[in-house]
C-alpha cells in the first residue's frame, strides 16, 4: 500500500463472511495467532500488521506519516485490495480507533464489531493516562524519554501482559518476548513514540463514532477484561447506552484478554456472528 509493503494472516475460505482482526499496542496479528484456528472453519479472516508492527514494513518517520488516520487510509485500501465488500471487525487497543474510524467512513460495509478493550468513551481514559497526555501538551525531550521508559521497555510490555491476570501462566511469555523484539528493532522507537504522540487525535474523535453506533447500530459484542488498567472497565457499558442492543461481556482478567480466555472470547464471537 502506498509503495509500504504490509503484511497480512489470511485463513479462512474465501467465499465465507469476513472477519477483520485489527491488532493493538504494543503487539501486532501474532495476538491472534490462536484465535484464527478458532474461528477459520467458518469465517474468512484476515489479521494485519500496522506499518511499524510486526513483520509490516517500518519506514523512517521522517519518510512516512505514522497517524491513525493514516493507518486506517491504509486499512480501507487493503480491504479493498482484497475484494472486501462487506466485513466484520474485530477491533482491540489501537485497532479500535483505527476501526472506528473504518465503521464510520464506510458504515455500509460493515456487518458488525467485536470490540476487546477497545475505547471509544472518556469513561475509559483513567490515571494511566496522565504521563502521555503530559506528553500530548509537550513533546520534550524528557517527556519522550519518560515515555519511551514507561511504554517501550520489557518490564512495560510484560506489564501489559501480565496485570490483572489472575493466573500468569496463562500467558505466554513467547508473547510478550516477541513484541518486545519488534520494538528493539533499530528506530521502531521512534515510530512508537509518533504513534503514542498521535494518540490524542483518537479522543476528539469519541462523539463521531459514538453518533455511528447510535445511527447505525451495527451488531456490537464488547467483551473486556475487566481488571485493565490501560482501558477501564468502565468504558465498555457506554457502548450499549449508544446501542442498547449491544451485548457486553467482562472476564476476569487484563488487558490481553485473548493471551488468558482465548477459547471463551472465541465461543462468544462464534455465537455472536451466527446470530448476525
Amino acid at each position: 500500500m502506498e509503495g509500504v509493503e504490509i503484511f497480512y494472516r489470511e485463513a479462512g475460505p474465501r467465499d465465507a463472511p469476513v472477519l477483520l482482526l485489527l491488532h493493538g499496542f504494543p503487539s501486532s496479528s501474532q495476538m491472534y495467532r490462536d484465535l484464527i484456528p478458532r474461528l477459520a472453519d467458518r469465517y474468512r479472516i484476515i489479521a494485519p500488521d500496522y506499518p511499524g508492527f510486526g513483520q509490516s514494513a517500518a519506514p523512517s518517520p521522517d519518510q512516512f506519516d505514522y497517524s491513525f488516520d493514516h493507518y486506517a487510509v491504509l486499512m480501507d485500501k487493503l480491504t479493498r485490495k482484497l475484494g472486501l465488500q462487506r466485513y466484520a471487525l474485530y477491533v482491540m487497543d489501537y485497532g479500535a480507533p483505527v476501526g472506528f474510524r473504518l465503521a464510520a467512513s464506510h458504515p455500509e460495509r460493515i456487518t458488525a464489531l467485536v470490540v476487546q478493550n477497545g475505547n471509544a468513551y472518556l469513561e475509559g481514559i483513567g490515571e494511566f493516562w496522565d504521563p502521555i497526555k503530559a506528553y500530548w501538551k509537550d513533546n520534550s525531550a524528557d517527556n519522550r524519554e519518560r515515555i519511551r521508559q514507561a511504554a517501550l521497555t520489557l518490564e512495560a510490555t510484560r506489564w501489559q501482559y501480565l496485570h490483572g491476570v489472575k493466573d500468569p501462566t496463562l500467558v505466554s511469555p513467547d508473547a510478550y518476548m516477541l513484541d518486545q523484539a519488534y520494538l528493539d528493532r533499530p528506530g521502531n522507537n521512534e515510530i512508537q513514540l509518533a504513534m503514542i504522540h498521535d494518540y490524542r487525535t483518537n479522543l476528539p474523535m469519541y462523539p463521531e463514532w459514538q453518533a455511528y453506533f447510535r445511527e447505525h447500530q451495527p451488531p456490537t459484542l464488547v467483551i473486556w477484561g475487566k481488571n485493565d488498567q490501560i482501558f477501564l472497565a468502565a468504558g465498555a457499558e457506554p457502548f450499549r447506552r449508544d446501542n442498547p442492543g449491544a451485548e457486553v461481556h467482562f472476564l476476569d482478567t487484563g488487558h490481553f484478554a485473548l493471551e488468558t480466555h482465548g477459547p471463551q472470547i472465541a465461543g462468544l464471537i462464534r455465537d455472536f456472528l451466527a446470530k448476525h
